[in-house]
């Protein structure tokens, strides 16, 4: 069975270094087998994907948006976590946010773009409940928002 690491560097994916908070909270917070972690952006080296989606963005700009806070949510817990990935237990929820114009209703398919790579990395332990929500605005301007709450040993 591959680890977490090996998934990563199959799909060609690297880590980015794990962003820092904004404001007034931390990027995680960890209470007994619980690893709960701060709403990450769709931020990456190139700026990230900003704007309403239907409006600004596509849907699919905005799935892979998704898959950016995606990465961002692996690198906190691999922070979380000492750097050791095998330590997730499962995933167990993600609450997605995408910054929706008028008439945009494919909120569940942006937010597949985070489900789908936990999924790849993590195997069925990637598998999770979910919030799909679109909202009105979401800070800085970023296209999707998903925080995470995990299992870990």
């Amino acid at each position: 069975m591959a680890t977490p690491n090996e998934r990563l560097s199959a799909l060609g994916l690297t880590l980015p270094e794990p962003t820092r908070p904004v404001a007034n909270y931390v990027p995680f917070v960890r209470s007994g087998s619980a690893l709960y972690i701060s709403g990450q952006v769709s931020t990456d080296a190139a700026g990230g994907v900003r704007g309403v989606v239907g409006v600004d963005v596509s849907a699919d700009e905005a799935k892979r948006a998704a898959r950016i806070c995606g990465l961002n949510l692996i690198a906190q817990m691999k922070a979380a976590l000492d750097g050791d990935l095998t330590r997730v237990t499962r995933i167990v929820k993600l609450g997605g946010f995408v910054q929706a114009g008028p008439g945009f209703f494919e909120i569940p398919q942006v937010v597949n773009g985070c489900s789908d790579l936990m999924v790849e990395v993590f195997g069925d332990i990637g598998r999770h409940a979910r919030s799909a929500v679109g909202v009105y605005r979401l800070p800085m301007n970023f296209a999707v928002e998903v925080d995470a709450v995990v299992e870990v040993r």
